[in-house]
């Protein structure tokens, strides 16, 4: 019985077993199935979680940019819900990866800056590409970094010597070789291509013309840095689609359908744009006003803070919205208010939303913003139109026919507003230039032309005559800065640029008329600016385009490094170089007792000396510290790995520049300027005679030479110091011309002019070459002269400055001859430059 029953029970089992074997079976299939549809699907994930890894890495070119996870999974569903259908799936995850790709874009960059929008672009293409092996990480790295050749000459007139560097460190690549030599040999077919308007546009010449796109960004980083920007937002639209590189704004009421009771809309602010007046348009469409109390407008500051708590408490129970302006200003409250938005945001009326605006922080250490208020917050840019034309408009929209009409000097009055108009609109947009444009930038608004307009009609009215003066030095001094108010416009004779006259008296839609059919296109002549400071600018852009994404690469990629070289093996291979270059540190004793004479140029050179000590022994001490670090015999501290990251980026590491000097240079360059330096002072040294020429840009303390000139000279001649100045003349020779020093006073030599040229035919300043950006000046022979015997005629006073940075590198003013009125050349920002 107990066998008949047990061996039911197993055959029981066994067909169960068998069932059992069947589902299993079937699952496996249905289980490969979804395995193999997930697959088709996996490309799609792929390119989402790319592009989540680029997002949360904005925050390296700002701070404000934080994005959170949760906010890019809605924008990814809402992406695939957007997605055009299709039969096959192969197509269908092509036509995802593509709306994913476009949505986040279109997501992100209304959050953007518009100098950041293409940096953005071109990590997106330049991953996508790597990921799809579609780029050589080689190629890439060279773009990127762009380590070109110090120190070798270039043979052909229209390339730079850094340019033909570039060149020579490219065609050491397979895929280059023989340019530098088919650039030399073909000179004329090249120098036309270089020189084109758009070259990024031109055929490239000869074989070269069937590069890949990579490589042809390659080669024009090498022969016009200052047209990368646009050579790249080519490159993208090549690679993705033109939609990326549109530049079409959203309507911001397509960005308040996506906001909720838990998605804020947070506005980053430019100076002169008023982001509030898209809120309340779209209010006064659904309702919502400041009358009918739908709306709470609170703007920020002392005391408002409870005012902002209460209007967040009665918004969220009845469904109203809340504007915050300026969050800004009041860093103690934030974390206050990123709790309260968070409260607020669940279980609150279906209608209720929060719209906060804030400055961006001038610098990433200053940033106050929550993480909280902005990585889940719908974040918009608004920025100030840019260019004459639309600047111009927006001036004199501030005004309407009533302002022209209310002066009894009407003739006058409408003359001077104009001209202000123009001059608004050039102090704002130098801004772009750079240090060229304003030396240091200041942010002025609409206000600031709006109290001009109030200030020259109660002056008016209050004068019988124009009070020119007054008003030139009230704008000119104490609003602005500046040269555009002179009697000659009321004549109509006065040009507020070339090929731009003052208009006549008009009505105000006539002013406007004028602007649309007068102004000529957009140069930076319509600023007194010479072109080349365009290309100045560009190229600046250009560099922090490629050096941000670079160092947005990620860290075990192989863009990093190049082909093969692992990070820590480039960053030793730089780390053994310097090392084994740098010369041995002054023997202070031995220079001190060759010197019999404490003259004040002897003085200069042992100060010299004593900083190059401190400068190289640090360095010395630095690279050791890190070399055992990477031997693994002392830990790795974050001073170490700081100083590992800038040898790695090709920077000058921070702990080095505290020793050293204003410099912009990469440190491959910095580092060659350096040994330059450091040989001078040894050749200096050895016997204290004055070199026929001296590098000013040599010294760490250029004004203690120039003082020291006067010092030597007012011993000599027993003249008193405090009434002696420099005299300077620009001879017509060349640092090699010299063979011997001057009597009295010294030769200098290694001076750039920015802004203009010096000829040397008429011995003045003259206007600037087309793209030669700074022009070497000729030998100038520096003395001491009593004050009284300083020839202030025909003169501009041009400022001699240590970098491009201008400002605090600041060194002496250097007297110029010129034919013409010196304001050309300070609108021009001509100045002097000790090293480019």
């Amino acid at each position: 019985m107990g066998t008949s029953g047990g061996s039911g029970a197993a055959s029981g089992c066994g067909s169960n077993t068998a069932l059992l074997g069947l589902q299993v079976k079937e699952a496996k299939v249905t289980e490969g199935e979804i395995n193999i549809a997930r697959e088709n699907y996996r490309p799609a994930a792929e390119r989402a979680s790319l592009l989540y890894f680029i997002l949360s890495d904005l925050n390296k070119i700002n701070p404000i940019y934080q994005f959170s996870l949760k906010a890019f999974n809605v924008v990814f569903e809402k992406a695939i819900q957007r997605t055009a259908p299709a039969e096959d799936v192969k197509q269908r995850v092509i036509n995802l990866t593509d709306e994913i790709t476009y949505s986040v874009f279109m997501y992100t960059a209304r959050g953007l800056f518009e100098r950041d929008k293409l940096i953005f672009l071109a990590q997106v293409a330049f991953q996508i590409l790597t990921i799809k092996k579609e780029v050589s990480p080689l190629e890439l790295d060279f773009l990127l970094r762009f380590p070109f050749k110090t120190g070798i000459a270039s043979p052909v007139d229209f390339l730079q010597s850094q340019g033909w560097g570039g060149i020579k460190a490219l065609s050491e690549m397979d895929e280059f070789k023989n340019l530098d030599s088919d650039i030399e040999g073909s000179a004329k077919r090249w120098k036309k291509f270089v020189e084109s308007e758009v070259p990024e546009k031109e055929v490239f010449p000869k074989e070269w013309k069937n590069k890949t796109a990579l490589q042809k960004l390659c080669m024009l980083r090498c022969m016009r840095p200052d047209r990368m920007t646009y050579a790249v937002r080519n490159f993208v639209e090549e690679k993705m689609g033109s939609k990326f590189v549109e530049g079409r704004s959203v309507e911001f009421s397509k960005s308040y359908e996506e906001s909720s009771p838990s998605t804020p809309v947070f506005f980053i602010l430019s100076p002169g744009v008023d982001p509030l007046k898209d809120v309340e348009a779209l209010g006064k469409k659904l309702n919502f006003t400041i009358d009918n109390g739908r709306i709470h407008n609170v703007s920020l500051g002392q005391g408002q803070e409870v005012v902002a708590e209460r209007a967040l408490e009665v918004a969220a129970e009845q469904g109203h919205w809340v504007i915050l302006q300026n969050i800004h200003l009041v860093a103690r409250w934030l974390g206050t208010l990123e709790k309260r938005v968070e409260q607020h945001g669940m279980g609150s009326h279906a209608d209720y939303r929060v719209f906060m605006s804030a400055e961006p922080a001038p610098s990433p250490e200053a940033h106050i913003i929550p993480q909280g208020l902005l990585e889940n917050a719908i974040k918009i840019t608004n920025e100030p139109p840019t260019g004459m034309y639309a600047n111009l408009h927006k001036a004199l929209d501030l005004f309407s026919q009533d302002t022209l009409e209310m002066c009894s000097k009407e003739i006058e009055f409408k003359c001077i507003l104009f001209a202000l108009c123009y001059f608004h609109a050039v102090v704002a947009e130098r801004r772009k230039f750079g240090a060229q444009g304003w030396n240091r930038s200041y942010p002025f608004n609409n206000g600031d032309l709006t109290i001009s307009i109030n200030v020259l009609y109660n002056y008016l009215e209050a004068n019988p005559k124009v009070p020119w003066d007054d008003l030139r030095y009230l704008f000119g001094e104490i609003m602005y800065g500046g040269e555009y108010i002179s009697v000659e416009m009321l004549d109509g004779e006065l040009y507020l640029a070339p090929g731009f006259l003052i208009p006549p008296s008009l009505d105000y839609k006539g002013y406007h008329e004028y602007i649309d059919d007068n102004l000529p296109p957009e140069s930076p002549y319509l600023y007194g600016l010479h072109p080349n400071a365009e290309i100045g600018f560009l190229t600046v852009t250009s560099e922090r385009l490629f050096r941000t994404v670079l160092e947005m690469q990620p860290k075990e990629s192989d863009a990093g490094g190049g082909a093969g070289v692992s990070r820590e093996e480039k960053v030793k291979s730089v780390l053994d170089e310097i090392i084994e270059k740098l010369p041995e540190p002054f023997n202070m004793m031995e220079i001190m007792a060759k010197a019999e004479d404490k003259t004040p140029y002897v003085v200069v050179a042992f100060q010299e000396c004593e900083r190059m000590n401190i400068l190289t022994h640090e360095i010395r001490r630095s690279l050791k510290e890190l070399d055992l670090g990477l031997k693994g015999e002392l830990t790795i501290t974050s001073d170490m790995e700081e100083l590992a990251n800038a040898l790695f980026y090709d920077n000058v590491p921070e702990s080095w520049t505290r020793y050293a000097y204003p410099s912009l240079l990469s440190l491959g360059a910095w580092y060659a300027d350096l040994l330059l330096r450091i040989r001078e002072l040894e050749v200096w040294t050895t016997d204290f005679v004055l070199p026929a020429t001296v590098w000013l840009a040599g010294f760490f303390n250029p004004q203690s030479f120039l003082t020291a000139i006067m010092q030597s000279m007012a011993r000599k001649n027993e003249w008193p110091l405090d009434k002696m100045c420099l005299s300077v003349e620009v001879t017509k020779k060349n640092r090699e011309d010299m063979t011997a020093p001057p009597r009295e006073g010294s030769y200098v030599h290694g001076l750039f002019m920015e802004g203009a040229r010096w000829d040397i035919q008429s011995g003045a300043i003259a206007d600037a070459r087309l793209k030669e950006l700074t022009p070497m000046m000729p030998v100038i022979f520096i003395r001491a002269i009593p004050v009284d015997r300083m020839d202030t005629k025909n003169v501009y006073e041009c400022p001699v400055y240590k970098t491009r940075m201008r400002g605090p590198t600041y060194v002496w003013t250097f007297n110029l001859k010129t034919k013409e009125k010196a304001a050309k050349w300070i609108l021009a920002a001509v100045a002097l430059l000790l090293q480019i």
